[in-house]
């Protein structure tokens, strides 16, 4: 018989195609549920990620595979074997809202996004072997059962935790100790042995792979997988999102610049025809900004309300940007990076973070 004449499949359409709120106006985008994004994970370049992830998990001998699904932010729930990937990373219209919005787009690149995946994946490993209730566990890590904090003050210097996230997030809780540890291990290429030579982080390291080796025939005994939060039930807008993401990093620091303001820029009458101070550090803020996130660990958003304060205490001030353009910008980094460090460490720092 004759075979019969087969159909050809329409090409998936691309994503930035198959939603219509890809070209709407700001306001009018921001306006939108959450849920009403539609957005999940066909798409190549996350899934790049997940296939690198579960390649590293499969060269280690690691028997589980998190199950993946898009939520407002990046978490793992300790009652499944899964991780949430916030919904900015599936849409390129999204990535650029949260740009703007935030500044940065947290695992927006390919080494960032396998960073934070690496470290999530060390929480799955964890609550799906029940790691946390083993004996030399806790006597490395701490108590799994400790009270997440709402603030903690890191010590930049201690040797007793890997350094793998931003602002030495080992440092806030046992869980996040072992992920951090585990992501450091499982890095290909890392050289851990070497970087952490001498350090007390080393032992934790030690274990974390004797134990990987000893669970490897194991079959894990969190198994159920469901989604927690996931973006399609989430009711907010994406402008309430935003309000409450800004409110979360941002913050207010005490007014106490002027005299460091006063020893970079000048108030004295006869500059009174010079360009305002408030006006060269808007022009420079978007090159500084990113500068001193990278050296300092600081989010830019947190970076920016201290900017802006500053620039407000400029404006009061009547200050004005006098001399050498290149000098008064490196003065004015020195200054902020200063400052974001006694933000980060002083007695008035509220320290939030989103993993």
């Amino acid at each position: 018989m004759p075979s019969k004449r087969k159909r050809k499949r329409k090409p998936a359409r691309p994503a930035a195609r198959r939603h219509a709120w890809a070209s709407l106006p700001e306001d009018q985008l921001l306006a939108l549920r959450l849920k009403d994004l539609k957005v999940d994970l066909k798409n190549r370049w996350l899934q790049a990620r997940i296939r690198e992830l579960n390649a590293e998990l499969d060269q280690r001998g690691i028997r589980v595979r998190p199950h993946y699904w898009i939520a407002d932010e990046w978490f793992s729930p300790n009652d499944t074997p899964g991780i949430a990937i916030p919904f900015y990373l599936a849409h390129p219209r999204l990535r650029r809202l949260e740009k703007k919005k935030i500044f940065e787009v947290e695992g927006g690149a390919a080494w960032e996004c396998m960073r934070i995946l690496r470290h999530e994946a060390g929480h799955v490993v964890q609550h799906s072997y029940a790691l946390h209730r083993r004996r030399r566990w806790q006597e490395l890590f701490g108590a799994s059962s400790t009270r997440y904090p709402t603030t903690y003050r890191p010590n930049p210097a201690s040797k007793h935790f890997v350094q793998h996230l931003r602002l030495w997030y080992a440092q806030s809780h046992p869980d996040e100790d072992f992920a951090e540890t585990f992501a450091v291990w499982l890095t290909p290429r890392s050289g851990w042995r070497k970087r952490y030579a001498g350090w007390p982080a080393l032992k934790k390291l030690e274990y974390v792979d004797e134990l990987m080796a000893e669970i490897a025939e194991e079959r894990p005994i969190l198994t159920r997988r469901f989604e927690v939060d996931p973006l399609r039930t989430n009711k907010r807008t994406l402008a309430e999102h935003y309000k409450k993401k800004t409110d979360y990093y941002a913050m207010a620091p005490p007014k106490t610049y002027d005299r460091d303001l006063l020893r970079i820029f000048s108030n004295l009458p006869r500059y009174g025809r010079s360009q305002p101070a408030s006006v060269f550090i808007r022009r420079h803020r978007a090159q500084l900004r990113p500068l001193v996130s990278k050296w300092t660990g600081e989010y830019q958003l947190t970076l920016d309300s201290i900017i802006e304060n500053m620039i407000d205490r400029c404006q009061e001030l009547k200050l004005r940007a006098v001399g050498s353009e290149r000098k008064l910008k490196a003065d004015f980094t020195v200054l902020l990076t200063a400052k974001t460090v006694h933000a980060l460490y002083g007695s008035a720092r509220r320290q939030s973070f989103a993993l």
